[in-house]
């Protein structure tokens, strides 16, 4: 039996971005799915999600992504999340800094049999910039 909505989004922060784990992408995402307001979006389907998974990844190499809240209605669940880690690597295209970052945001996500079919996003960006001291590069 495929996994509820709510336990795709968690599996999802818990496998792809607290772990690392890029097969989880495949696990967890439709070949076809959709993910918007992520920067260079929209970005279309695993293939294309996974450059910005390596990307803000290296860039935060411990980054971890709390789950505060978890609200679901059908097939479309919203998640509220907290974002840690420290800017150690270049994956942003900027050298890193060093600095400790803490921002939140929200996905709501469209899920079916278990997999992700479409996201959209809303992370203070703005915020992370603002603490690395990047936004003039924005």
């Amino acid at each position: 039996m495929p996994l509820s909505p709510p336990e795709v989004l968690r599996t999802w922060f818990d496998r792809v971005w607290n772990a690392g784990d890029e097969s989880a992408i495949d696990a967890l995402c439709s070949p076809a799915a959709v993910f918007h307001g992520l920067p260079g979006g929209p970005i279309k389907g695993p293939a294309e999600f996974k450059p910005f998974f390596r990307s803000f990844r290296s860039a935060f190499p411990d980054i971890r992504i709390r789950i505060t809240h978890c609200v679901c209605e059908g097939s479309l669940c919203a998640v509220q999340c907290e974002v840690a880690g420290t800017h150690t690597g270049d994956g942003l295209g900027f050298p890193s800094t060093g600095k400790n970052v803490g921002f939140t945001g929200m996905t709501l996500a469209r899920v079916e049999d278990g997999r992700i079919q479409e996201g959209w996003n809303a992370y203070d960006f703005l915020s992370l910039h603002s603490q690395l001291g990047t936004l003039a590069q924005l």
